[in-house]
C-alpha cells in the first residue's frame, strides 16, 4: 500500500510515498522550508503543495515537533505557539479534503523503527531517543507505543536545567565536548532513564548516530544501546504506517 508520510520539521518539511509493507520509500523526498513564522496559517498550505506535488489521494501521516493529543496539539516548545491547543488533526484533514494522522515527531520515528529497523521482534521495554538540537523519545512496551513521553525535558538530580540543555547534540556543538566529555553526559542522562523505565534496548537515533561508535564505548548501562537503522528517513515512514493505524 503506497502511503504519503509527511516529516514537519524545525528547517523543512519533507514528504514521500512509501511503501508501507517494506518500509521502502517509493519516491524521492520533496522538501520545503519550514516557513516563518511556522505556525498554522502558513505550514498548512506547504502541506497541500506537498500533498499537490504527488498527485496524492488517500490517508495521510504527519509527524511534527510537538506533544500531540487526540488530534489537538498540547505544546509548541519548539514552534510557533500559535498551535498551542490548536485543532491540527482536524484543521489539516479539512483543507486538504483526505483524512490526516497527527502525531509527535519522535513517536512516528519509533513506529518506524519498531517496524522496519533494529527495534523489529523486540518484545520488552524499547525506548527510542533522537539527539539533535533537543532530544526527542519514544517507548514501546511490548510492541505498543506510550506516546507524547518528552522525556528530553526531565530534570536530572541536582541539576538546573533540563536533560536537552546537558545532552543534546546541540549542547555537544556549542560547548565544543570531546566524544568523551558528551559521552559521560549522555551516560549520566541514560542512567537515570534505566532508574525511571529500565529499558531492555535503547535506540538512539538523530544525524549523531553515525558516529556512534565515538561515543557509545563511554556508556556504561544494562540496556542494550544502538544507532538507529532508518535515520533521516524514519520520521517520513513512521508517518505514512501512523496513517493506516500501525501504530504498535
Amino acid at each position: 500500500m503506497q502511503v504519503l508520510g509527511i516529516d514537519f520539521g524545525g528547517s523543512g518539511i519533507k514528504g514521500a510515498l512509501v511503501d508501507t509493507e517494506t518500509g521502502v520509500m517509493l519516491t524521492d523526498r520533496l522538501r520545503i522550508p519550514t516557513p516563518q513564522p511556522a505556525d498554522p496559517q502558513h505550514v498548512i498550505p506547504v502541506i497541500q503543495q506537498i500533498v499537490q506535488a504527488f498527485n496524492y489521494s488517500g490517508p495521510i501521516g504527519i509527524g511534527m515537533p510537538a506533544r500531540v493529543l487526540d488530534g489537538v496539539v498540547t505544546s509548541a516548545a519548539n514552534i510557533d505557539d500559535a498551535w498551542l491547543e490548536y485543532p491540527g488533526q482536524e484543521m489539516m484533514t479539512q483543507a486538504i479534503g483526505h483524512p490526516v494522522v497527527l502525531l509527535n515527531d519522535a513517536d512516528v520515528t519509533g513506529i518506524a523503527e519498531m517496524h522496519f529497523g533494529v527495534g523489529q521482534g523486540e518484545r520488552g521495554i524499547v525506548m527510542i531517543f533522537t539527539l539533535g538540537t533537543g532530544i526527542g523519545s519514544a517507548m514501546f512496551v511490548r510492541g505498543h507505543l506510550v506516546p507524547n513521553l518528552e522525556l528530553g525535558h526531565l530534570h536530572l538530580p541536582g541539576r538546573k536545567h533540563d536533560a536537552e540543555q546537558y545532552a543534546s547534540d546541540r549542547i555537544r556543538q556549542e560547548k565544543d565536548l570531546s566524544w568523551r566529555k558528551w559521552g559521560q553526559q549522555l551516560n549520566a542522562y541514560f542512567q537515570y532513564i534505566e532508574f525511571l523505565f529500565s529499558p531492555q534496548l535503547i535506540i538512539l537515533g538523530g544525524g549523531v548516530s553515525k558516529k556512534a561508535e565515538k561515543f557509545l564505548p563511554h556508556l556504561q548501562l544494562r540496556a542494550r544501546v544502538v544507532p538507529a537503522k532508518l535515520r533521516s528517513e524514519a520520521g517520513i515512514v513512521g508517518a505514512a504506517l501512523a496513517a493506516i493505524g500501525k501504530e504498535s
